[in-house]
């Protein structure tokens, strides 16, 4: 972070400006073929939503208040080199519903039935699931469909109504069984909670290591829970914000190759990168348009920067912003309507709102502190920021009218939020203060928060790790 403010400093009101413009091959995996499966013999195919009497169905703000108790047994079926999975698979479900804290996987010591007990019956043993308090269940059966592939059955019951609410089966590539895991995860989160899940996602972020005044930083990616990380850069330049496509298996982001901060695009199938236009100054801070055919982002020109969007199949750019201040870190709205982005125009760093084509600018933040790194929410209805005070940083969120802010995180330095794909959660990062001058015990971690401000938990990373950027679901 210090780094960076001395990296992109420009020339008058130093500190403001500087911290203006610092907040501003691939992991491949073969198709996944799924298929729906019939109710066993005696049972109902779906629970409705309205069922009463403790059915697991529920809204998020139920399950907010009370987690859902959730049975999640060891798969069966896996045998000879993938009897591994029957566990496996069902400690990765586990993890991702606990992780959320919309769920309360119970303890399998405390399991009644045997899983056996069903492949013996073809339906739970009801009263056993009852007994230690599951409202739902999930069981699953792994076997070997040719070669290297594997299918993977699950079931998803509703405990007290005694139904079966989901049924469906996966094919797939055997080294894709922790994405199967992640696509049950999700499949119960959207039909328990009745929105889309967001665990089968990755993140991309960059990765830092060695002392405060030789940082190597990396580009990296993992699933969302941390899993299959891999490093696209080798350390040798500076990167920052790094970004995701919306529909390629691409990013956007700022690398100081050859000591010139440019905008770059990186394909995560081929490993080719591939400079963003010439440009006069530096450019910085991009994110792709929700259709993803143009990039907005921000350039310098003497002590100003403003904001661009540049066409992919083109090349050509178009300003929007000509206001003599530091003008970026754009991001759109879902709709590709409006972009909100933070500028000093007034003074101060604050964020803005304009239409799609630079127009019809207004102010939207009015609170104490300064205002940096905005997101706008997949859902339409938040944008999240950064916000700078006198002694802590937070995290926070707000209407894009500007009102109804709230502060979802406080620290030293929090930084750069990032939505899930459902717009329930918020990645950013967190970073500790230095024991010395010379930057010794100083951390950074990604952490992540719901949108009401409960459950914040750190993500594992191997190394220190900033600028979180969250993948749409499924890329």
């Amino acid at each position: 972070m210090v780094e960076k403010m001395h990296a992109l400093s420009l020339s008058r009101r130093s500190l403001t400006r500087r911290r203006l413009l610092e907040l501003s091959s691939a992991l491949a995996v073969l198709p996944v073929i799924a298929e729906a499966q019939p109710a066993p013999s005696g049972t109902a195919a779906a629970a409705p939503a309205s069922t009463a009497g403790g059915s697991a169905v529920i809204d998020v703000d139920r399950a907010r208040a009370a987690p859902i108790p959730i049975a999640i047994p060891d798969f069966f079926g896996g045998a000879g080199e993938l009897a591994h999975l029957n566990h496996d698979l069902a400690q990765v479900i586990t993890n991702d519903l606990a992780n959320c804290g919309l769920f309360k996987p119970i303890n399998p010591a405390a399991f009644v039935a045997p899983a056996q007990a069903f492949e013996q019956s073809g339906v739970p043993a009801w009263h056993d699931w009852q007994a230690i308090g599951a409202q739902a269940l999930v069981t699953g059966r792994i076997s070997g469909a040719s070669g290297d592939s594997i299918r993977v059955e699950f079931r998803l019951w509703d405990i007290l109504p005694q139904q079966q609410i989901q049924g469906t089966a996966y094919t797939t590539s055997v080294k894709n069984w922790r994405r199967v895991a992640h696509m049950i995860a999700d499949a119960v989160y959207e039909r328990l909670l009745g929105e889309q899940g967001y665990f089968d996602t990755r993140i991309v972020y960059v990765s830092a290591v060695g002392p405060m005044a030789h940082r190597i930083k990396r580009l990296a990616i993992m699933d969302q829970d941390g899993a299959n990380l891999r490093y696209l850069t080798d350390g040798s330049w500076l990167v920052l914000t790094p970004r995701f496509h919306p529909k390629r298996d691409e990013i956007a982001f700022m690398s100081f190759a050859h000591r010139q901060p440019r905008v770059y695009l990186f394909d995560l199938t081929t490993g080719a990168e591939n400079l963003l236009g010439m440009w006069e100054g530096m450019t910085l801070s991009p994110r792709f348009s929700p259709d993803g055919n143009s990039v907005v982002l921000a350039a310098t020109r003497g002590g100003a920067s403003n904001i661009y969007v540049v066409d992919l199949a083109t090349g050509r750019k178009r300003q929007l912003t000509d206001s003599g201040a530091i003008d970026v870190s754009p991001c759109y709205s879902p709709d590709g309507q409006q972009i909100v982005f933070n500028s000093d125009r007034g003074g101060d760093q604050q964020l803005y709102i304009m239409n799609a084509d630079g127009s019809n600018v207004r102010r939207i933040s009015f609170g104490q502190g300064r205002y940096a790194t905005p997101v706008w929410s997949p859902r339409g209805d938040l944008i999240a920021f950064t916000r700078l005070g006198k002694d802590t940083w937070n995290i926070g969120v707000m209407h894009p009218d500007g009102t109804g802010e709230r502060l979802l995180s406080e620290g030293f330095a929090v930084e750069g939020p990032t939505f899930c794909p459902n717009g329930r959660v918020i990645m950013f990062w967190r970073a500790t203060p230095a024991r010395d001058a010379s930057g010794a015990g100083r951390t950074s971690r990604l952490v992540t928060v719901d949108i009401t401000g409960f459950n914040e938990r750190e993500v594992p990373t191997p190394t220190d790790a900033s600028d979180p950027a969250w993948s749409p679901l499924g890329a």
